[in-house]
This record gives structure tokens, C-alpha cells and sequence, in this order.
């Protein structure tokens, strides 16, 4: 993934992408668990969390929250929230991943820092709550320094264009979740059609990509859609 706005110090950065966890019924723990594992063996130097940690009921917050504590990355592990969340209780959800040293950006961001180099890391929360205010989250952050947004739903690029961000991380879709011959995504398709269900993008000159994610929803499988740990390693454009 190429920004030309990176640091030569920052050449190289790997970050692993985990969302749509949905622990439920439909997604045990041993998944989530098995996940985690998998992505600590691409050894991440950032770890990026990108909403729907669980389904329908708060029984699942504290188990999902330890499991992800499990996750390793040299510059840290961050965490926004997404749809599925709210409605849960994103409180709780805060405080339960804060508690593994989770750093959750609810409208907010954080630098990462290399020798001379700055990555601006930023988090919004969820669209459809009316929830994301991005002014907030990059707030004081220079403009001529590069940024990621994570924001779950990729809706969001249209804000992250018109802010100058770089490059978005998404979810919310599961890359469509059941993929019909002929038909395309069943579940989740957006605004736009097939244009942002998964994979990179671009809108100006902002990027995008939209993770297929881990969990299920809806219905309990996935189809022509497996699951994804998404894997980045950032250059600097030349």
C-alpha cells in the first residue's frame, strides 16, 4: 500500500486488520481465538480493530475483549467500534478492551513514532448511530502529515476524502458474507453497489480497504466469501 505522504522511517510498517468478530452463536470464541493466533504469527507492527466485536447480547463483551488482549504488535493495538457495538453497549465495550490495553479511539487518534517519522492513527465511531465526528478525531493533527482512518463502516471514505486522509480501514460488510454466481453480495451491499463491499479502493485521493472480516451475522455461514485477516505493509511512494 503506497502513501506519499510516509516517512522513510516508517518504510515498511506492516498492519494487520481484524474485524467483524461478531462473537455469538454463530461465531464461537475458538474462532476468534484461532484468529488472533494467525495474526500474531504475521507479526504486526500495529494491530488495527475495526468494530463488531459481538452480537446481540453483552455476555460476549468481556470474552471477546480477553481474547483480543492476546493480540501482539510492536507499536500497539488499536480499536474503534462499530454498528453492532452500539447496540450492545459501547460503553462496556470501551472498558472491556480498554482493560487489555487496547487503545480505542472514539473520535480520537494517536501518533506513531519512528526516529523522525509520524504516522497519525485516527478512529471514528459508527455512521450509522450518527456517532463519527471526524473533526474531533483529527483534530490537531497536522495537515500536511500523512493519516490512517479507521472508521467500520467504508461509507466513510467520503468524509476521509474530504479531510485529506490517506488511507481508510473498514469492515461492516463482510465482503458481501453469501456471494451468488451472477448476483454478487448478498449481505452488505452498499450505496454504491459491489464498489466498496471489499478489498482496496480509492475515492480522489484517499484509500480504502474493506476487510471481509471474521464473524457471521444474519445467517450462520459465509459462502464464495471466506474470512479474512487483512495484511498491509505500507511504503513510501517514491
Amino acid at each position: 500500500m503506497w502513501l506519499k505522504r510516509l516517512s522513510p522511517a516508517l518504510d515498511g510498517l506492516k498492519i494487520v486488520q481484524l474485524t467483524d468478530l461478531h462473537h455469538s452463536l454463530f461465531t464461537p470464541l475458538e474462532e476468534i481465538q484461532r484468529a488472533v493466533h494467525m495474526a500474531n504469527h504475521l507479526r504486526a507492527d500495529v494491530a488495527a480493530l475495526t468494530g463488531d466485536y459481538v452480537t446481540l447480547s453483552p455476555a460476549y463483551i468481556w470474552p471477546v475483549a480477553r481474547a483480543l488482549g492476546k493480540l501482539h504488535a510492536r507499536m500497539g493495538v488499536f480499536a474503534i467500534l462499530g454498528n453492532h457495538d452500539f447496540r450492545v453497549d459501547p460503553d462496556e465495550i470501551t472498558r472491556a478492551l480498554r482493560a487489555q490495553h487496547i487503545r480505542v479511539l472514539r473520535n480520537a487518534h494517536s501518533a506513531l513514532r519512528s526516529g523522525s517519522g509520524v504516522l497519525w492513527v485516527a478512529g471514528v465511531d459508527d455512521l450509522w448511530w450518527e456517532a463519527a465526528d471526524i473533526r474531533a478525531a483529527l483534530r490537531s493533527i497536522p495537515a500536511r502529515d500523512p493519516k490512517i482512518l479507521l472508521c467500520h463502516n467504508p461509507m466513510g471514505i467520503h468524509m476521509a476524502a474530504a479531510h485529506g486522509v490517506d488511507l481508510v480501514l473498514s469492515g461492516h460488510t463482510h465482503g458481501g458474507q453469501v456471494r451468488l454466481p451472477m448476483v454478487g453480495s448478498v449481505y452488505g451491499r452498499s450505496k454504491l453497489g459491489e464498489r466498496f463491499v471489499e478489498g482496496w479502493n480509492r475515492l480522489d485521493g484517499t484509500q480504502i480497504y474493506v476487510s471481509r472480516g471474521i464473524g457471521k451475522v444474519l445467517v450462520p455461514l459465509r459462502f464464495g466469501c471466506p474470512p479474512e485477516i487483512t495484511c498491509l505493509r505500507l511504503r513510501r511512494f517514491p
